[in-house]
């Protein structure tokens, strides 16, 4: 049985990496539980109270045949208050790991990025070649982490791949999370008989990703598709605005209320979705679709 080391395993799509993993690797479980969670594992998955910087870290990314590394600080305005701190945790934690699976005999490291390394489009759909020019220090420090994947492979020969998600969500989602934000905030609200707030005209758009559709396409990388080196969207390609997303949660809960629109936020990027033909062609197809995925959030 292959062994994987799920870093953030107790986190959106490290959890549900496990449920997915468990009966069919062994699988260790690294998180040091800044998210406050206690963990609810199954009896025979390992679980290693411990940050990805340190040397346990090092010594457990030797010992793998999979690392799949979703540990990171994901805090925009964390990112954007505190750089360094952003930079520690995602460049030199990912760093860490690179350098102790150097040492063991490796078939495969998972990074997962963020659509966050493009910045503002300059053209739609977004491929993997869009110009990365990260807005936020989170953004930058999830790209620095892919180029040292790619370094790591092109000089050591480490079997690296990456993947870029976009705005993932789930019923484990982070309502701190920026990127599923807007659905935690549109549901609290509604749920509370309160009218969703969207700022500025509702003609934004986005790529909302079901986190299932996001660990369907890792597990195609542990399994071995793909290519070393190189770096994959993971989104729907499908574009939905936001006023159009607040209706969807209004009809879910059967409520009819207007939608409340204030001046938008300065700085929020206009529209942003993924060109995933490039995953496609190794075999990933998204199959939540976006109402059934609100659906399985709001029960």
């Amino acid at each position: 049985m292959k062994t994987v080391l799920i870093t953030g395993g107790i986190g959106q799509v490290g959890s549900y990496l496990v449920d997915k993993m468990q009966d069919d690797y062994d699988v260790t479980v690294l998180d040091n539980l800044s998210s406050g969670k206690e963990p609810e594992l199954p009896n025979h998955v390992h679980f290693v109270k411990e940050d990805v910087r340190s040397p346990i870290a090092k010594e457990l990314a030797g010992k793998h045949d999979i690392i799949i590394h979703t540990a990171a600080q994901i805090s925009v305005a964390k990112s954007m208050n505190d750089p360094v701190f952003d930079a520690d945790n995602n460049v030199f934690g990912t760093l860490n790991l690179l350098e102790g699976a150097r040492a063991g005999n490796l078939e495969r490291f998972i990074y997962i990025s963020s659509a966050a390394i493009y910045g503002n489009p300059e053209y739609l759909p977004i491929d993997e070649n869009h110009p990365q020019n990260p807005m936020s220090p989170y953004g930058a420090s999830k790209f620095c982490g892919e180029k040292y994947c790619s370094m790591y492979y092109n000089a050591y020969g480490l079997p690296t791949v990456c993947i870029r998600p976009f705005n993932i969500y789930s019923p484990r989602q982070d309502p701190s999370n920026p990127y599923s934000g807007v659905i935690s905030k549109f549901i609290g609200r509604v749920r509370d008989d309160m009218p969703p707030i969207i700022f500025g005209d509702g003609s934004n758009t986005r790529d909302f990703v079901s986190a299932h559709d996001v660990v369907n396409m890792i597990m195609l990388l542990a399994n071995g598709q793909g290519d070393n080196g190189e770096v994959y969207n993971v989104g729907t390609g499908r574009v939905t605005r936001i006023d159009e997303l607040a209706q969807i949660v209004l009809d879910i809960f059967g409520k009819d209320m207007d939608i409340e629109f204030r001046d938008p936020m300065p700085g929020d990027i206009k529209d942003s979705y993924s060109d995933i033909s490039k995953a496609q062609n190794i075999g990933f197809e998204p199959k939540v679709d976006l109402y059934k995925g609100l659906e399985e959030i709001i029960g």
